[in-house]
């Protein structure tokens, strides 16, 4: 454990996801009538990925490699976009399936802003890679989006009280939601209060799970549910992957992370 020694509780962040992630897609994989398709697939194999590539990243600096760390860190250029891709995918996939249901889709929101946020703070991790706290910061952040809708399939899927057992359950749904929009604030705040100069990132992107939510009430209050619904399930699949991968590889590429790069990331 010495190796993670520089980030004891980033790394504890980071396992912590990948085991509730592991948690939120049991079900999918291995619950009652489970049928995962190919874009589940791609998404948890993107996200595991993700989350090895924070985890050996942190042991990395533990083990004062930064060469390999640097080097390593050019693997961004494949690993972001294709994450960011695999989560458009999912958005789209999830709306193509609510409206062809009948039963909407109540995690477009959620869905649609994930993966704008999710792209916005691996952007911003680049983009502030010269103030080195930051930048580890923002990355490891990544982390703590995961958990949170990870803890929320991981509540409906095996906790009582949260579990999903039928139409007249459907009222967890909300239950589940407000519990992780608290469990993230506070987790984002821990951070925070530990070092509130390279903490904060923690704390905005614990956030979002609240503003998603208010978002979507501003969208209900104006019955624009449902019409954004149908604009995410109107785009096809290969477009979606394909332009949100090319996108956010460019932004990327903007931040000049092929170009020279600093001597250490402490």
């Amino acid at each position: 454990m010495k190796m993670f020694g520089a980030y004891p509780f980033e790394s504890l962040l980071v396992g912590a996801a990948t085991l509730l992630t592991i948690g939120g897609f049991w079900n999918i994989y291995f619950g009652s009538g489970s049928n995962p398709e190919p874009y589940h697939h791609l998404h948890v194999v993107t996200i595991f990925i993700w989350l090895t590539l924070l985890l050996c990243q942190l042991a990395l600096i533990g083990n004062g490699n930064y060469s390999t760390h640097r080097r390593l860190g050019l693997s961004i250029l494949v690993a972001a976009p294709l994450l960011v891709a695999s989560a458009t995918l999912l958005s789209v996939q999830s709306a193509q399936k609510g409206l062809f249901s009948g039963q909407g889709d109540f995690m477009i929101v959620q869905n649609v802003m994930g993966t704008l946020e999710l792209a916005l703070i691996i952007f911003l991790g680049f983009a502030l890679r010269r103030r080195r706290q930051l930048h580890a910061s923002f990355l490891v952040s990544t982390a703590l989006l995961f958990m949170g809708i990870a803890m929320f399939f991981s509540l409906i899927g095996f906790v009582p009280g949260f579990k999903i057992e039928g139409p007249e359950t459907f009222h967890r749904f909300g239950k589940a939601l407000t519990t992780i929009q608290y469990a993230c604030i506070a987790i984002g705040l821990l951070f925070f209060v530990k070092d509130p100069r390279s903490g904060w990132p923690f704390l905005l992107v614990g956030s979002t799970f609240s503003l998603n939510e208010f978002v979507k009430s501003l969208l209900a209050q104006r019955d624009l549910i449902q019409p954004l619904t149908e604009i995410v399930a109107s785009v096809s699949k290969p477009l979606a992957f394909n332009t949100s991968f090319v996108f956010v590889f460019l932004l990327l590429a903007a931040t000049g992370i092929l170009k020279a790069r600093p001597k250490r990331l402490a």
